[in-house]
């Protein structure tokens, strides 16, 4: 079965040039001004596939907790169906998506460190899991989805999804955890190449306790989230380039040499940096940059 892919920077609009996401299948939802500490973005989605045709999607990570709000058919990862309702955890793995029929929703992306304000207990508790969000919420988020299926229209569910999130953040269930959302602003900015102590250093921690902090407020190690950034700063550069020398984009992506960046590709991405290449030439040859 042909498998499509889906890659997401956090300087991309909507989603990169890899993806093969059909054009107007996604669209970016103003994050409101209470929201904006808390959530980097919110989009929402619609694609009817033809009767039993099933689609796969390679989604790339990016380290993100999210919350999936589905409308219409569940996509599903692995052999389980779908969730209506999902809080998605941080993960530092790609995950292969199953859809069909009409995938429609809304999904929003969570800032690091900023869990606890909005599901009640740090990113560390859901890590590298789908829950279903009720269990965190107590029931209302089954309620939120069933306002949101009778509101008019896009706009209408944008509108009550925020109106409620940010009641959350004003309940005080939880709270963002400002230094580790320092450090992993700190981290994604160098592409991975600070050092850990010196990340330690400028949030006012040490090495050990800035690995509890973004276990526990990110959901993954410090060292998890360095290699995200390395490989997404390697992403970027290999969008200039369509003839790769990969021994040279590996040093300047700063990998030790190009076994590492291949391991490293291979780990974080399932798949070879050829094969991110043929995947990426594919989506952005059906899609708009």
């Amino acid at each position: 079965m042909a498998e499509r892919l889906f890659l997401r920077l956090d300087d991309d609009p909507l989603h990169g040039p890899e993806s093969g996401v059909p054009a107007g299948t996604l669209r970016a939802v103003p994050v409101s001004a209470a929201l904006q500490a808390h959530v980097s973005h919110i989009l929402l989605y619609r694609e009817t596939f033809a009767a039993g045709h099933e689609v796969r999607e390679r989604v790339l990570p990016d380290g993100a907790v999210r919350l999936v709000f589905n409308l219409g058919d569940a996509p599903s990862a692995g052999d389980g169906a779908g969730l209506p309702v999902e809080a998605i955890g941080a993960s530092a793995a790609p995950v292969v998506v199953r859809m069909r029929d009409t995938v429609e929703g809304i999904s929003v992306t969570l800032r690091p460190g900023a869990a606890a304000a909005l599901l009640g207990l740090p990113a560390g508790e859901v890590a590298g899991q789908a829950i279903h969000l009720d269990e965190l919420w107590q029931g209302d988020a089954a309620e939120l989805l069933a306002r949101m299926a009778e509101a008019p229209d896009d706009a209408a569910r944008a509108v009550l999804l925020q109106s409620v999130l940010e009641r959350r953040l004003l309940d005080g269930r939880g709270t963002a955890h400002h230094a580790a959302m320092h450090a992993a602003r700190l981290i994604s900015e160098s592409g991975g190449r600070k050092p850990l102590r010196d990340v330690a250093a400028a949030v006012g921690v040490g090495e050990r306790r800035l690995q509890q902090l973004f276990h526990a407020h990110v959901g993954l190690s410090p060292r998890a989230w360095a290699r995200l950034a390395r490989l997404h700063d390697c992403l970027r550069a290999l969008r200039l380039q369509s003839a790769p020398a990969w021994a040279d984009v590996a040093v300047e992506s700063g990998f030790y040499d190009q076994s590492h960046l291949v391991n490293e590709f291979r780990a974080l991405c399932g798949v070879t940096p050829t094969e991110f290449m043929g995947h990426a030439i594919s989506g952005s040859s059906k899609t708009p940059g």
